[in-house]
């Protein structure tokens, strides 16, 4: 491709809806890009290896299945923006992948991808990645570079939420297994556009799993969530900004605050941590401080106090802040100091703590509550009321809005069609899209709030649970036939798996936006609309028509 320095389509926001060249929309450089495409390419590859292991009966050892996860997390959109440390996990995954090949069959050898057999030294990682054999123009046919970009991107989602069950010592090797094996099979020439089709809905069985993997890890730890109201105001005390999605790594931090005279607060996907009746005992967890991620320069400069990223969806800092932003886990600033422990280890955050303390406390910037907690579980203490409320017809449809906020203006058409739902309308959501209506007074049906929060991205299994358990209520043979339609947003690759994680459970009839994923060729959109109703947005006016919904 002319005068292209990179490609890259994974996220909603990709430059001119085609794919970014130049440098990606997301902040990330045309060498950093380069860069996390020859990570994904050398994960491929330690991923063949270790499916031919599994294939002659040899196991694998969870340091390659994390080394696996955390690569991918690393490449999400919004998550790694240091050069360095995807280098370093590139080293680090041809080192391992050298030892697994040592334990493999030489006839295995012999039929292993060119991306297994791969070597190279930091030195030649420029000319590696600028190969035409590595990155998302190394399939030139259109419909399969669709299908596997399509995978991997699930993929991408999946590992993020494997990788927090597994900060909670939770692992499920048959997930590992799968996530390897598909990556490997998108480097089979051999697979065609119908095999790679049905590839994709396996990837959403496993998305299945694995959400439901991260749940049992989340309440097994935390316990099931529970109606919150949610102050977002603030206090007078120096405080800690909490950003992303990782649940340990806020506990650490909440355990080594409490009795510091500093607060936490939560911001954008952290915000659910409020519903989880463990976190209640710690009395320096005040609240939830401002909206969706895209919203953290001017936030995080009014909080004042230190910021730690723990997850993606970071933006490159502004320099008035830079200082006081820490990460750790798979998101990393280049000049941002990086926290981190092997799994099972405490993190220290005395150092955030101690500059905490020198800061000045968080800038109000609103005042009031927010309600959320409804996932599975309290929903389900919830059904006689629900049931009730729809046998009345006091209830007409659930809206799942869940999903992804992002920055472009035209995001705005979620929060005109949550004012314009009917009375009688209830929004079920997860993940970051709420902060588009989780703020309006969209008031209540007979004590049901109107906006239903099940959490973050991942808690979009909570409604996946919710409506298979309105089909049983309810006597239905088929989950489409219940009052509930699917109004999505999205942006990343956690939003990818969760789609095709409800493609698989059987939905139809899904309204992505704000626009249709850049990687989906126009022969593999087709098949997505003619297989299962998968459709854009338009206009709120004419959306409610089709949903059924108009007032």
């Amino acid at each position: 491709m002319e005068d292209c320095k990179m490609f890259c389509y994974q996220c909603q926001e990709t430059a001119g809806g085609k794919g970014c060249k130049m440098a990606g929309v997301c902040g990330k450089s045309a060498e950093l890009a380069k860069m996390q495409d020859l990570l994904i390419y050398v994960t491929k590859g330690i991923s063949s290896v270790a499916t031919a292991l599994r294939s002659e009966g040899k196991s694998v050892a969870k340091k390659v299945n994390h080394l696996v996860t955390f690569n991918l997390f690393m490449t999400i959109t919004n998550a790694n923006l240091d050069e360095s440390k995807i280098k370093e996990a590139i080293t680090e995954t041809l080192k391992v992948k050298e030892e697994l090949l040592n334990e493999l069959s030489e006839d295995s050898r012999h039929s292993l991808p060119e991306a297994a057999l791969f070597t190279a030294d930091e030195t030649e990682y420029e000319t590696a990645a600028a190969s035409d054999k590595v990155g998302v123009l190394a399939t030139e046919n259109e419909d399969i570079r669709s299908l596997r970009e399509l995978i991997t991107y699930g993929l991408k989602g999946l590992a993020a939420y494997s990788k927090h069950a597994n900060a909670l010592l939770s692992d499920d090797e048959e997930l590992d297994a799968f996530i390897q094996s598909a990556l490997s099979k998108t480097l089979d020439d051999s697979l065609t556009v119908d095999d790679l089709v049905e590839l994709t809905l396996e990837t959403g069985k496993y998305g299945v799993q694995g959400m439901a993997l991260l749940d049992a890890a989340n309440t097994g730890a935390y316990g099931n969530p529970e109606i919150t109201q949610v102050d977002i105001g603030v206090r007078n005390n120096p405080a800690i900004l909490i950003s992303g999605h990782d649940l340990k790594d806020l506990e650490m931090l909440l355990e080594q605050c409490e009795g510091t005279g500093v607060d936490v607060y939560t911001h954008s996907e952290m915000l659910p941590a409020h519903y989880y009746p463990a976190f209640k005992k710690y009395s320096c967890f005040a609240g939830n401080y401002g909206n969706a991620w895209w919203k953290q320069k001017e936030e995080f400069e009014s909080f004042n106090g230190p910021i730690l990223m723990t997850t993606n969806c970071v933006v490159p800092p502004s320099a008035s802040y830079k200082n006081r932003l820490f990460t750790t886990g798979a998101v990393s600033v280049e000049g941002c100091k990086h926290i981190d422990a092997a799994y099972g280890e405490k993190k220290d955050f005395s150092e955030i703590i101690a500059l905490a303390k020198t800061l000045p406390s968080p800038t109000e910037i609103e005042t009031g509550t927010i309600v959320g907690g409804f996932a599975h579980e309290q929903v389900f203490a919830l059904a006689d009321s629900i049931v009730e409320a729809v046998k009345s017809g006091a209830i007409r449809k659930f809206v799942v809005m869940a999903g992804c906020d992002g920055r472009m203006k035209s995001r705005n058409y979620y929060t005109d069609f949550a004012k314009a739902l009917p009375k009688d309308t209830v929004i079920l959501t997860a993940g970051c899209a709420k902060y588009k209506y989780n703020k309006l007074n969209l008031g209540d049906i007979n004590g049901i709030p109107r906006v239903l929060d099940a959490g973050q991205c991942n808690d979009s299994y909570s409604l996946a649970l919710i409506a298979l358990k309105l089909k049983e209520i309810f006597g239905v043979e088929d989950v489409n036939e219940l009052p509930i339609v699917y109004n999505i947003a999205w942006y990343e690759q956690k939003a990818v798996i969760v789609l095709l994680a409800l493609l698989s459970l059987g939905v139809k009839n899904i309204h992505l936006g704000p626009t249709l994923p850049a990687f989906l060729s126009q022969n593999v959109a087709d098949v997505l609309v003619k297989n299962f109703g998968i459709a854009g947005i338009t206009s709120v006016e004419e959306d409610m028509k089709i949903f059924g919904i108009e007032a």
